[in-house]
């Protein structure tokens, strides 16, 4: 039986989506309304604001208020628990003291830097505040993307172990940002591990080269970040406008075999477009569902 594809973006609140693109019906409308009007159109959402700042359960309640039974939520893991860099303000006030002395002064904060106990409670208080969209049926899958400077060996391996046996009841799929990962001789290694594990894989659009298209679990992910080969280094621009890019037509056509192959060998894909500038992801979304739905 083929899979499901869903197809939605990484944000319904950007801010140039809500209040330049034209898109949203009137820009004075209440969050609550936003997130119903894109319900309406999309079945899918990425939300990505907990890569910076873990989740609260009341508010992973107010996301299941505010959207239809049928609605799919994938959530970005927090930074912290992939091994990246993360603020230290994003630490529960009370877990503070889990942080070793000597680097509670630091600007950034990574994993090895709390107690084991701390460890332990951070992804605990991670996964409670996922629970009211697990049991309501919201949770499509904890997008795990783990930072470029995080090549494939025995530390990588075992925090995507981690993941795996912390959210042991939840949809996981990685995204492996270091090339190593997936240059010839190591991407199969990747894959089987990933299998084993029962980690989806994030199938990633590039800039330049042929994708790496594969399934790892019952869920297959891809996604669309744009080909914007410049403005990266440019310190005064704005986060969303580094994603400013509107795939033609014949670079989403390209992607509809390859995403029906997924589907023959997944129970689910979910198609996420990152390239959240004004309306780009979001006009993009609609033109490979179509797509797809030939």
């Amino acid at each position: 039986m083929t899979a499901r594809i869903l197809v939605g973006t990484s944000s319904w609140s950007e801010r140039t989506l809500v209040h330049e693109s034209g898109w949203y019906p009137k820009r004075s409308m209440k969050a609550a309304e936003r997130i119903a009007y894109y319900a309406a159109q999309f079945p899918l959402v990425e939300i990505d604001a907990t890569a910076r700042f873990p989740p609260t359960p009341d508010l992973s309640r107010q996301w299941v208020d505010r959207t239809p039974a049928d609605f799919t939520i994938d959530v970005a893991a927090w930074t912290l628990l992939c091994g990246g860099a993360a603020l230290p303000d994003s630490l529960w006030e009370d877990l503070r003291e889990e942080v070793r002395p000597e680097l509670r002064d630091r600007r950034r904060l990574y994993l090895n830097h709390l107690s084991p106990a701390g460890r332990q409670e951070a992804w605990a208080r991670f996964r409670h505040a996922l629970a009211p969209l697990a049991a309501n049926g919201r949770l499509g899958a904890v997008i795990l993307r783990y930072p470029a400077w995080l090549p494939p060996g025995d530390t990588g391996r075992r925090l995507l172990a981690e993941a795996r046996a912390e959210l042991p009841a939840m949809a996981l799929a990685v995204e492996l940002t270091h090339r190593r990962w997936l240059e010839a001789r190591e991407c199969e290694s990747t894959l089987e591990f990933l299998e084993e594990q029962d980690l989806g894989f994030v199938c990633v659009d590039p800039r330049q080269g042929p994708p790496v298209v594969a399934t790892t679990s019952d869920l297959a992910v891809v996604r669309f970040g744009g080909r914007n080969p410049g403005n990266w280094d440019e310190p005064d621009l704005e986060i969303g406008e580094r994603y400013a890019y509107r795939y033609p037509a014949d670079e989403l056509a390209a992607w509809v075999e390859p995403i029906r192959e997924l589907a023959a060998g997944a129970a689910e894909v979910h198609v996420l477009f990152s390239n959240c500038w004004r309306d780009d992801a979001v006009s993009n979304a609609a033109e490979l569902a179509a797509l797809v739905a030939l």
